[in-house]
């Protein structure tokens, strides 16, 4: 029997003996903000955002350190005790229980058996799909023997009420503000205050845990403190169950420790072969009692399985049904970052909540492929997170077009922020067919940030850019190139855009004199021919003309020449940007592609010139880096060769590498980068004991993090390049090697999803929240299964590999396009590889087509189903 198996298709499944495991952990959130994490013992937090945690805040190792987790005990009549979740003394040193944990989208169940005792306990938690920020837990405990079984049941959750600061910053003081209500049915925690020695302010949060059995009947006696409850037994053998305690009934208060929820109920006789249920929820702010009944928590449950089957941008459906089930994982990953950021899952300590500059577009990836439509809006109001100059705001805030110029007051530039919205804008209008959205006005974005960081200015009163009091707005099409030209005249000494304080890769954030970043300034050379595109695109639409800020319009006409003269027509207009410009010019639309064009190439001829790298022998790759030195980061550097997948990717994706150059990089990359053992293509090889003053990355141990590991987001982009150079093949054994590991249990350690990266051994890290969920949706339907948008139109051009085909050599998806959902099956009985075919015809309504289907029939079709004919070459 496997460990981990999977229930059908739709993501269900099963892990046995969960409890070796108590380090691997369950998301369970909703929309309305509620954010929890569990664990196969109940551990795990519980919260809305950075200072409102009702459970303790949980890391990585607290995760299995802790005992003070959700749980529920049974005491028997004989005096012992056992927990339904396995956390005693006594079971944790006992053998013969079994440990089982079932799951799904999002729902997690746990199943603790004792043959010797005659009892299981089933306790299923779930966060409803609701507005209503709760946790709700069913406790169902059977009596598996052949006599009665009498049990008291007692819920102990400890509570935290406070700021995730407070875990150390002031935890016993804190502890201080803490008032303990009991009602009826539970206890309410409401803190005096929110302490905060800036400025402490009345505390208006709400924490509640609330408890009905299924009968209804109310717990009979609480307690409130975890002093009163785990005495000098703990958490995990506490005293009150053991012995006398000074129980508190409705009404009760308590004040200024340490807090719990401890639910006692009447004793309850279990027949043999039946089972009886309790029913617990947790809330922040919300009315938690609603849901104890058990017709109110099974509407949740089943409410909840059916909003998150229906989330992602698309099902597929191939050879193999495993995998398949896993992707649906992966198709849920973009909105649990949306929903979480970067900063609320226990692995993922990027800091105090919010999301990134690169987050914001990098996430809207997947979510444009489920409903374009819906984020139009926010897409156009991302714009007004962008400087004059060229650089932007790096902190997302909570209201709609709230910007902050960072996380920690620290004045820095990523290199790559201004790449990433073309690429969503692009896949955005390519899947819709809106290019009005290139029009449509929005602010720019305003701070003492001048001069791409370089200069600090005295702060303005507003956040806009104004002039004559006036806020300044420009074109999305004008912010987006204000973004990539700016960016491309930031050059190093070497020629290439200088890297300042990292750029995708923020551990490379100590070479901000010298530093030079060779893979974006290849991205940048590709965003420019898509921006080239984007122009002509509107000029053939009824739009010869596009309006563009004067001084921008100079920039963008001034020809790519030596680092020192882009400099210098750089810091020119950024002069003119600190006097807060109002002037705008006409320009022809084909003018700026032809000059956007030229550009482009200007730099993709530079890097093929000057950027390509060998070990010595036969193997040749583009170099990715310079350091803080300015040397030459890859190549033979001693006994060692130093080669950097980050290079590759954006030598491919852009088209800068010339046809030889990609199978040449491919080979490289093999031969260098591969570790199938570890999941797959790893960041980089081992640059041994030599650190050069690139980054933090090189004091990370190697194998972990950005420091070698197989860093699953730039692995996935080197197979969505090497797609989009139709190197098929080649990019299937990328994704391959992440899909086996991940679904690998007993080598990642995780639930099904994809990680941020493999640790040497081969583990999964930073599981659910990672920028990889997005591209690897976005790489498997519109590379491997060609499902994608072609100025609104559909295009279908796939490129599956035969394992991607079941045995009657057919293959399907199920997705979103021009606002309806399609199953498109593709018809492969020959089972021709993916150079081997092409696509015959396309089928819908009785009607045929090539491999593009207008959009104006899409949204005249009876039928939703496409069928994709393929054929030998």
């Amino acid at each position: 029997m496997e460990r981990f198996e999977f229930l059908g298709t739709n993501g269900d499944f099963v892990l046995h003996d969960a409890d070796k495991d108590p380090g691997t952990y369950f998301p369970l959130v909703n929309a309305a903000g509620m954010m929890s994490s569990i664990t196969p013992t109940l551990a795990g937090d519980c919260k809305t955002g950075q200072n409102t945690y009702l459970l303790a805040p949980a890391s990585a190792e607290t995760l299995h350190e802790s005992r003070a987790t959700r749980n529920f005990w049974l005491g028997f009549e004989d005096g012992t005790l056992w927990s339904t979740t396995g956390q005693s003394a006594a079971q944790r040193c006992a053998t013969g229980e079994k440990s089982t944990v079932y799951g799904g989208l999002l729902w997690h169940k746990l199943l603790r058996e004792s043959p010797a005792r005659g009892v299981s306990a089933e306790i299923t938690s779930l966060v409803p799909a609701t507005a209503d920020t709760v946790e709700l837990m069913r406790v169902t405990v059977r009596n598996t023997g052949s006599a009665p079984l009498c049990v008291t049941p007692t819920a102990a959750i400890p509570l935290y009420g406070r700021s995730a600061d407070n875990i150390r910053d002031h935890r016993h003081v804190t502890s201080l503000l803490q008032r303990l209500c009991v009602a009826e049915d539970g206890v309410t925690l409401t803190p005096t205050l929110t302490f905060d020695e800036r400025g402490h302010k009345p505390g208006h949060t709400v924490y509640t845990v609330r408890g009905r059995e299924e009968n209804g009947a109310a717990p009979v006696r609480f307690l409130g403190t975890v002093q009163d409850f785990a005495g000098a037994g703990g958490y995990d053998w506490p005293d009150a169950l053991r012995g006398s305690a000074a129980w508190l009934k409705a009404g009760d208060t308590a004040a200024g420790y340490e807090m719990a929820a401890v639910l006692q109920f009447a004793p309850r006789t279990i027949a043999p072969g039946t089972g009886y249920s309790w029913f617990l929820a947790l809330g922040i702010d919300a009315d938690a009692s609603a849901y104890l009944a058990p017709d109110a928590f099974s509407k949740a449950l089943e409410d909840t399985r059916r909003y998150w089957q229906d989330v992602g941008a698309a099902k597929f459906t191939s050879g193999n049904v495993a995998r398949d089930a896993w992707m649906r994982w992966v198709a849920i990953q973009p909105m649990l970052r949306r929903i979480c950021g970067c900063s609320f899952l226990p692995h993922h300590d990027y800091g105090r909540g919010g999301r990134g500059w690169r987050d914001l577009w990098q996430d809207s990836l997947a979510l444009i492929l489920s409903d374009p439509a819906a984020t139009r809006q926010d897409l156009v109001r991302y714009f007004a997170g962008v400087r004059a100059d060229g650089t932007n705001a790096t902190i997302i805030g909570s209201a709609p077009g709230e910007f902050l110029a960072d996380r920690n007051n620290i004045v820095r530039v990523w290199m790559d922020h201004g790449f990433w919205p073309l690429l969503t804008m692009d896949l955005y209008i390519q899947q819709s067919g809106d290019l009005d959205v290139l029009l449509e006005q929005q602010p720019w974005f305003c701070d003492n940030r001048k001069h791409r960081g370089e200069l600090l200015a005295e702060n303005p009163a507003v956040h806009t850019l104004q002039l004559d009091g006036e806020t300044v707005k420009s074109s999305v099409l004008e912010h987006l190139i204000a973004q990539n030209v700016t960016a491309c005249f930031d050059a190093g000494v070497h020629g290439n855009i200088r890297l300042r304080g990292a750029d995708w890769n923020d551990a490379l954030d100590m070479a901000a004199d010298g530093g030079e970043s060779v893979a974006f300034t290849a991205a940048y050379a590709g965003n420019l021919h898509t921006l080239a595109r984007l122009c002509r695109d509107l000029g053939a639409a009824g739009h010869p003309e596009v309006t563009i800020g004067a001084a921008l319009a100079d920039l963008l006409l001034t020809k790519a020449g030596t680092p020192d003269q882009r400099n210098a027509a750089r810091q020119a207009y950024e002069a003119v940007c600190e006097q807060r410009p109002g002037g705008t010019t006409q320009m022809l639309a084909a003018d700026a592609a032809d000059a956007l064009d030229a550009l482009g190439a200007a730099l993709a001829d530079h890097l093929r010139a000057n950027e390509l790298v060998t070990d010595g022998g036969s193997q040749c790759w583009m170099n990715s880096y310079y350091d803080n030195n300015g040397c030459r980061v890859e190549g033979v550097h001693g006994s060692t060769v130093r080669m950097m997948l980050t290079g590759q990717v954006f030598a491919l994706l852009s088209g800068t590498a010339n046809e030889d150059q990609v199978d040449a990089i491919s080979r490289a990359a093999d031969w260098y980068l591969d570790s199938p053992l570890r999941g797959g293509y790893c960041l980089n090889t081992d640059f041994g004991s030599e650190i050069p003053p690139l980054g933090r990355q090189f004091g990370f141990a190697y194998g972990h993090k950005e420091n070698g590991a197989v860093f699953c987001h730039m692995a996935v982009m080197y197979a969505a390049a090497l797609y989009s150079r139709r190197r098929a093949d080649a990019g299937w054994h990328v994704l391959r090697e992440l899909l086996d590991q991940s679904m690998n249990f007993d080598a990642s350690r995780i639930y099904p999803g994809i990680p941020e990266y493999f640790d040497p051994r081969g583990r999964g890290m930073y599981p659910y929240l990672t920028g990889a969920g997005s591209w690897l949706m976005l790489c498997m339907l519109n590379n491997c299964y060609g499902v994608r948008g072609q100025n609104g139109d559909l295009l279908l051009d796939p490129q599956l590999v035969p394992d991607q085909f079941d045995t009657n050599g057919t293959a399907a998806v199920t997705c979103r396009f021009a606002e309806r959902e399609w199953e498109i099956h593709f018809h492969n009985p020959a089972r021709y590889a993916a150079s081997e075919f092409r696509v015959a015809e396309t089928r819908l309504d009785a009607h045929t087509y090539g491999n593009v289907i207008p959009r104006s029939a899409l949204l005249a079709a009876k039928d939703d189903r496409i069928d994709v004919i393929l054929c030998a070459r």
